[in-house]
């Protein structure tokens, strides 16, 4: 029996007495009557590509995020978390649907074009296997447990199912500039109106999932005048062109900005992109002082991520379908509420230890199913290890392993490596794979590598026998 099904052995049977699970996929329940009212409420805001340094309070003194960092000064943050990866393009439809069912990438139990259909069709299609067992879906576990769900924000690209399981669910995706630039407006108010005519007979949970900062980025003009291009600064691993082909170097969010990158354009996005931030944190802080007068906010816990990260000009890169420090995977994260100590926590985490940790928030029990580790001791100031290394994957192109200093990063399709020494190199400037002195450090990682496959399902080769060039060069300009 490998780890993982040990693993859901052992929480199914401490499962069995404090809830009771059905045989139908229908069935799984929680004591209801037994709900306190001292249960905590929960906001779980979800933006779509924000990068893990675009809030102040954590140390980009270039944007303006007074309402998050209002959360990092009196909660925890997580400067290590990522989420494991995706295995198409659209990032975000795997990062949301791990989250929401606590699985890991290889794990999910689902395709991801079924999570696309719906709730009837996942039910259908997971018709024979018990909930709670074999898969759950986050807002039904705390639905059945006694918590009013409502649900907020895109469908596109969203873990359907998930969504649809609500109590109340309402889907704006606003594709358009216009709608966008409205968008985050628009999301605070409707969460403001649940808030306001609810009856406060139960616990809530909010998803809060808005497609911002993702583009197109625009924002009221008030926000945008706010942020002149001139004097941001570039990223520091600003490049024209990325070196090599990475597998996925013309897919739609690399044809935002022309090659080469200029510091013209990049500069623009980020002008761009902080101003969609900076009108939806305001927005949010609308959402925290509706809170505060209803009396609801010290009751609240409030956790704010993003379903992954994004290059905006890092390496010559400007999606997120990449698995640099920042670039992709890595994502902000912080929790604060009733009950979680302030400060931050190094420990490497991935978004679906979410799952756990809002069950046992909310004082439900975790489904045996859910992979991840409670991040709840690291908000109770308790010890926490998290995960031991970061393993992160894109399609069969990429993969990486990192831990506390080193990190390598894998390019199957064409026998490729690259090595940061994080701890003096940061934002990944200087790739050591091929210097004089670290071929025993390359092969130690690449063994790590190949062991996180294992232990998370995941069967890519590391190598293949006939690779392709290296070498890249932009698609020719299209013409007008």
């Amino acid at each position: 029996m490998n780890a993982f099904r040990r693993r859901c052995l052992t929480r199914w049977l401490a499962l069995v007495g404090l809830c009771h699970v059905g045989l139908g996929v229908l069935n799984w329940r929680a004591d209801a009557g037994a709900i306190s009212s001292t249960r905590p409420n929960i906001l779980f805001v979800l933006v779509d590509d924000q990068r893990a340094d675009t809030i102040g309070a954590l140390g980009n003194r270039h944007i303006e995020t007074p309402t998050l960092d209002s959360l990092v000064e009196r909660g925890v943050a997580f400067p290590r978390a990522y989420i494991m990866g995706a295995n198409e393009g659209a990032v975000c439809m795997p990062s949301r649907c791990m989250i929401q069912t606590g699985r890991s990438l290889f794990r999910l139990p689902a395709s991801t074009g079924m999570m696309r259909k719906g709730l009837p069709a996942f039910l259908e299609a997971m018709k024979g296997k018990v909930e709670g067992r074999d898969w759950a879906l986050l807002p039904r576990v705390l639905k059945a447990a006694g918590y009013e769900t409502f649900h907020i924000g895109k469908r596109g690209n969203e873990c359907v199912p998930a969504i649809e399981a609500c109590d109340t669910n309402i889907e704006r995706d606003d594709p358009g500039p216009e709608a966008r630039a409205r968008s985050s407006q628009a999301h605070a108010d409707a969460v403001i109106r649940f808030l306001r005519d609810r009856k406060a007979d139960r616990p809530f949970f909010i998803y809060l999932a808005p497609p911002v900062p993702h583009d197109p980025r625009v924002a009221p003009k008030e926000f945008m005048d706010r942020y002149d291009p001139a004097k941001i600064p570039l990223p520091p691993a600003m490049r024209p062109m990325h070196p090599f082909d990475n597998g996925e170097m013309t897919v739609r969010d690399e044809k935002l900005a022309p090659w080469p990158r200029t510091p013209e354009v990049i500069r623009r996005h980020l002008a761009d992109y902080y101003a969609a931030i900076t009108c939806f944190d305001h927005h949010l802080g609308r959402i925290v002082e509706c809170l505060r007068a209803l009396g609801q906010l010290d009751n609240t816990i409030i956790i704010f991520s993003s379903d992954n990260g994004l290059s905006i000009g890092d390496h010559g890169l400007m999606g997120k379908q990449n698995l640099y420090e920042f670039g992709g995977m890595h994502v902000p994260l912080v929790i604060a509420g009733p009950g979680i100590r302030r400060g931050r926590s190094e420990a490497f985490v991935y978004l679906f230890d979410l799952f756990p940790t809002i069950c046992e928030l909310a004082g439900v029990p975790v489904p045996p199913v859910a992979e991840g580790k409670s991040l709840v001791p690291a908000l109770r100031g308790r010890r926490y290890q998290g995960h031991e290394v970061m393993f992160t994957a894109y399609r069969d192109v990429q993969r990486s392993v990192r831990d506390a200093r080193w990190k390598l990063i894998c390019y199957p399709q064409i026998n490729r490596t690259q090595l940061f020494d994080l701890k003096n190199d940061p934002h990944e400037l200087r790739d050591l794979a091929g210097e004089p002195g670290y071929a025993g450090r390359v092969e130690a990682m690449m063994k790590r590598l190949a062991a996180a496959q294992r232990e998370w399902g995941d069967t890519c080769p590391l190598t293949v026998p006939n690779p392709k060039p290296a070498a890249w060069s932009p698609p020719p300009k299209e013409k007008e």
